[in-house]
């Protein structure tokens, strides 16, 4: 006997439709792209893991790296349900080591306290995790 998918497909208009769940969708961001000092700097951050992992390669063998990755897939996976405190996924941070970088979110307009952040719709976030609805957990902001 064969088994009814445990999903319900709701794809009528598609889920960037849906407006009233997810906010107006913008066709700027899907013109232009993103700002030329993020992807270069994005393309640095790519090249620094590489020598990183080259480094570890030849230092402690290919196993140690394949360990490693195990446990960063591990600890990536651990995060709070979606609600008024968000995961922090400090074990992520401490193994990859971004705890020593200092971002523009510790010093100021974090937008977690911005005016235009949507509350969260826990219930809609609970059913995209166990697969009963599509789209983004939490949508950001309007």
């Amino acid at each position: 006997m064969e088994e009814a998918p445990k999903t319900i497909a709701h794809e009528i208009g598609g889920i960037q439709n849906d407006a009233l769940r997810f906010g107006l969708h913008g066709v700027k961001s899907d013109i232009v792209g993103s700002h030329p000092l993020e992807s270069a700097y994005q393309s640095a951050t790519m090249t620094q893991e590489e020598m990183k992992k080259k480094i570890l390669t030849n230092t402690y063998g290919s196993a140690f790296q394949l360990k490693m990755d195990l446990d960063r897939q591990i600890i990536s996976r651990f995060q709070r349900p979606p609600g008024a405190i968000p995961s922090s996924m400090l074990g992520l941070e401490a193994m990859t080591g971004s705890l020593d970088d200092f971002g523009f979110e510790d010093y100021l307009n974090d937008p977690c306290e911005s005016e235009t952040l949507r509350p969260l719709d826990m219930h809609h976030g609970m059913e995209v995790r166990l697969g009963l609805s599509k789209g983004p957990v939490c949508p950001s902001f309007m």
